[in-house]
């Protein structure tokens, strides 16, 4: 005690600081230095969970519960003292508020996320055309991992970019992932004019039902409508695949339609693709050749083009 007097006194001395606010500043300090040790604690004992997921919200969670708890001990050890400076701040407001109008704006967009759910972490959104997994939702803003491809289905690029909370306000969220969790996916089959197309179409169906990503999704689906029918004007009518037949041009066209993980889309569709060629080669199903030649040149073209 008798150094922390000492040390105290001379700091006074030295800096002609009112020893009361001293001892605040220290008691501060010192408030901040402890809850910085158990915050860092609490990581490393949160870090042993097995689950990534898990340790990530618990992590987030401890470490905003520390922060409030942090705030509330220094707002008690400057109680006796914070209404003296009401005036000086009262009259400072305006200024801050002014100067800080961004930030302030930020902080208030971001409580408005979390209290209306506008999306959450793993929500795939598009934001400005821009679209992503939300990675990180903070007091200011949010961070996207980015994916590549004209639509939802595509992969991650690796790349995180950052929106600032207020982007919700000025511009229009897309959210594929809020409330039910599962988008329809088409997929166009050309076939040749002289083929069977009701052989054709349960060859199809035959492959789309049998995915176990599909399958999954039709059951979940159906009961993610049913909990969400008090909140959200939406309902299908079906949730089973559908394959509807069209004539374009010199061949004939299904188009399968199917509820799919948006995240699993890619994967799903490549599969369909695959079975598809293999009854095609098994002579189960006659696909129009041209056409998936003209598509393949198309898209070959394009890739050279962004090279």
């Amino acid at each position: 005690m008798d150094f922390m007097e000492n040390f105290i006194e001379n700091f006074n001395k030295v800096t002609n600081i009112d020893t009361i606010y001293i001892v605040l500043i220290i008691n501060t300090v010192l408030t901040i230095i402890i809850f910085s040790i158990l915050k860092k604690i609490g990581k490393k004992l949160i870090g042993i969970q097995d689950n990534r997921k898990k340790e990530f919200n618990y992590n987030k969670n401890f470490q905003n519960f520390m922060l409030f708890v942090e705030i509330l001990v220094i707002i008690c050890i400057w109680s006796e003292y914070i209404k003296s400076f009401m005036t000086l701040i009262s009259l400072l407001s305006a200024t801050i508020a002014l100067a800080l109008r961004d930030l302030i704006l930020n902080w208030c967009c971001g409580l408005f996320i979390k209290m209306k759910k506008t999306f959450a972490i793993e929500d795939r959104i598009e934001v400005n055309g821009i679209k992503g997994d939300v990675v990180n939702i903070k007091a200011l803003n949010f961070e996207v991992l980015e994916i590549n491809g004209d639509d939802v289905t595509g992969q991650s690029t690796g790349v995180i970019i950052n929106f600032p909370n207020s982007v919700v306000f000025s511009s229009p969220v897309k959210n594929f992932t809020k409330g039910f969790s599962y988008i329809w996916q088409e997929i166009d089959i050309p076939i040749s004019l002289n083929s069977d197309v009701v052989e054709a179409r349960h060859v199809v169906y035959k492959i789309v039902n049998n995915i176990d990503a599909i399958k999954y999704a039709e059951k979940k689906m159906e009961n993610q409508i049913k909990n969400l029918i008090f909140s959200y004007r939406v309902y299908f009518n079906h949730y089973d695949p559908v394959v509807y037949t069209k004539m374009v041009g010199t061949h004939v066209e299904l188009k399968v339609r199917y509820l799919i993980d948006p995240k699993k889309a890619r994967v799903v569709e490549s599969l369909i693709w695959e079975k598809l060629l293999y009854e095609y080669k098994e002579g189960n199903i006659k696909l129009c050749s041209s056409v998936l030649d003209v598509n393949l040149n198309k898209n070959e073209k394009e890739k050279s083009s962004e090279e």
